[in-house]
């Protein structure tokens, strides 16, 4: 069995340890920048994800209609699913709508 020997402070310099830690926040932002997204993709692909998620329930609706969909939790599910999204959709719009009147009134 091996023993694991405490790390004492003799061991850690203050220059290792500086070049440790710039190495770990040169990794971070290395992996930020890959995967960086713009404002307005983030919305558009909410906004494309909400209108999905209306016309799946659209869908769903119409075969329980026609009796091609039996399973009306599905369908109440996938409705309140599209309810849910829009409403969010609308609450972020009007906080970006009231966000930028306060901008616009700001004295410069």
């Amino acid at each position: 069995m091996t023993t694991i020997k405490p790390a004492s402070f003799t061991q850690i310099t203050p220059s290792t340890a500086l070049q440790d830690a710039k190495a770990m926040l040169e990794a971070a932002r290395s992996s930020q920048t890959a995967h960086t997204e713009s404002f307005s993709d983030r919305m558009g692909n909410a906004i494309n994800s909400v209108a999905d998620a209306q016309n799946n329930s659209l869908k769903l609706a119409q075969a329980y209609e026609m009796g091609l969909e039996n399973d009306l939790s599905k369908v109440m599910i996938s409705q309140q699913v599209s309810s849910l999204g829009f409403q969010l959709t609308l609450n972020a719009r009007n906080k970006m709508l009231s966000a930028y009147k306060d901008i616009m009134n700001m004295p410069v």
